[in-house]
């Protein structure tokens, strides 16, 4: 895999916000102000955008790039959140130009980790680290177990859904939501919307 595949990743990413921006946007207005769908649809695009005609071989080059538009696009938090994912991802992956299945692993894995560092949270605090969090576990483990990516990444993101699911059982620690203390306990959680479709995505590049 090399940057091709990258840019494909990314054009998957982009059309399922794109393909679920009104589903976002009803999930936010319950616990948030209800922008999220935007967001998210316009920073991917973005994203996508900013690197499709891109003859860059550099994979964390890509990535950083990517970032830096969505960042630019989507200037808000969750913008810059996901925005901090992509230039961690591409710090990590600098100088790489050919992609093993673990450097893939690796992708999300920087992913969670820029988004953690920019919004000084952590699993268990109802936000998008517990969608993804548990893909990006459950990625590596297969990986590690000797499976094929394509089975790899169903694991992903079955772990991503049931992520998702779980932050009903959460207490809001970040934003809005956390206002409503208790009462926020059975609400699903938008960010970790946002992981469960990346990881969708991401399944359908490589599973044929």
């Amino acid at each position: 895999m090399n940057r091709t595949y990258i840019i494909r990743l990314l054009k998957e990413i982009q059309d399922i916000m794109v393909g679920n921006r009104d589903y976002l946007i009803n999930l936010d207005s319950i616990v948030g102000d209800g922008d999220l769908g935007l967001t998210m649809s316009d920073g991917f695009v973005a994203a996508y955008k900013a690197v499709l005609d891109s003859e860059e071989p550099d994979i964390g080059k890509i990535l950083y790039n990517a970032g830096k538009a969505m960042s630019t696009a989507v200037p808000s938090t969750m913008g810059t959140l996901m925005a901090s994912g992509f230039m961690q991802a591409g710090k990590v992956l600098k100088g790489k130009t050919e992609l093993t299945d673990m450097d893939i692993a690796d992708i999300f894995g920087a992913y969670l980790e820029g988004v953690a560092n920019r919004g000084k949270a952590k699993v268990g605090d109802k936000t998008f680290l517990d969608g993804l969090d548990p893909a990006v576990k459950a990625l590596k483990e297969a990986l590690n177990a000797g499976e094929l990516l394509p089975v790899a990444a169903t694991k992903a993101r079955v772990a991503a859904e049931e992520g998702f699911k779980n932050t009903t059982n959460m207490i809001a620690v970040h934003g809005r939501a956390a206002t409503r203390g208790e009462a926020s306990r059975t609400l699903e959680d938008p960010g970790a919307a946002v992981a469960m479709l990346i990881m969708k995505a991401f399944e359908k590049t490589v599973v044929g």
